[in-house]
């Protein structure tokens, strides 16, 4: 059985792991640099993760050399967590990084409760993607607007591309109400046996009818299928799913800490 601290590591190395698909990934001086130059101002794209460098000589390095490979990018981003060094959270507080934390939890059981009757079919075709980003897009603006970040032209669709890049291995489904699409979520591959359920977003004007926990059940059953044990999902805790994942037998095992900064 794995103790509390391995199993929050590998949740965290599997959520960590998603974000690297699709994009570019290779470590250079005390950090894992994650880089995509078709999409520069998207930060899931476009961070630095699994930090190690502590001394001040190292975080000087390390701060050159993000600069150097994100030339391209208007922000400067990264991922930290309980094995981040404190002294490099410490440098990006100092020098005015924005944080943002989120909510690791991990199912190692079975789903509570039943899911309700909806129809769920897999993103495949040219139809299904473009339908996946107008409900995208409209994710974005409701976490925008909650968050109070200024609006950027297109930016929930160029997400929704940068999810695409991770396909397959991921997988996304949309879930259907009176034979149209009003949500989506997706899995993600495993590290280590242990598997992520992300992006769960329902439509504001459909929502209290059951289609999230039916995508969740959708999703996390697609993962069991494919030899998954512990499965992962990611919640923001500002807003409410982080209780409704705890409902369904989500435990909460670690918060990851997200910092950017735009340079000047």
């Amino acid at each position: 059985m794995r103790s509390a601290e391995d199993l929050a590591r590998l949740a965290l190395a599997v959520n960590e792991a998603q974000f690297a698909l699709g994009n570019e990934s290779f470590e250079a001086d005390g950090g894992r640099f994650i880089r995509n130059r078709d999409t520069p101002d998207i930060r899931d794209a476009n961070h630095v993760a699994y930090v190690t460098a502590a001394a001040p000589a190292g975080i000087d390095r390390l701060l050159e050399r993000v600069d150097l490979e994100y030339a391209h990018a208007p922000a400067r981003a990264y991922h930290c967590d309980f094995t981040t060094p404190p002294a490099f959270e410490a440098r990006l507080t100092l020098e005015n990084f924005t944080m943002r934390s989120n909510l690791v939890s991990v199912l190692e059981g079975e789903l509570i409760g039943e899911a309700a009757p909806f129809e769920i079919r897999a993103v495949e075709h040219e139809d299904d993607w473009r339908q996946f980003e107008g409900l995208h897009a409209l994710d974005w603006k409701e976490t925008r607007e909650r968050l109070g970040q200024e609006e950027v032209a297109d930016a929930g669709v160029r997400m929704a591309r940068t999810r695409r890049l991770k396909c397959p291995p991921s997988r996304y489904y949309l879930g259907l109400i009176d034979g149209a699409p009003r949500g989506y979520f997706s899995t993600l591959p495993g590290v280590d046996g242990m598997a992520q359920v992300e992006d769960l977003f329902v439509d504001p004007a459909h929502r209290h009818r059951g289609l999230a926990s039916a995508l969740i059940h959708h999703c996390v059953r697609k993962c069991r299928e494919a030899g998954a044990g512990p499965i992962v999902i990611v919640a923001d805790p500002t807003d409410t799913p982080k209780h409704m994942y705890a409902a369904m037998g989500f435990r909460p095992v670690a918060i990851k800490r997200d910092y950017w900064k735009v340079p000047g």
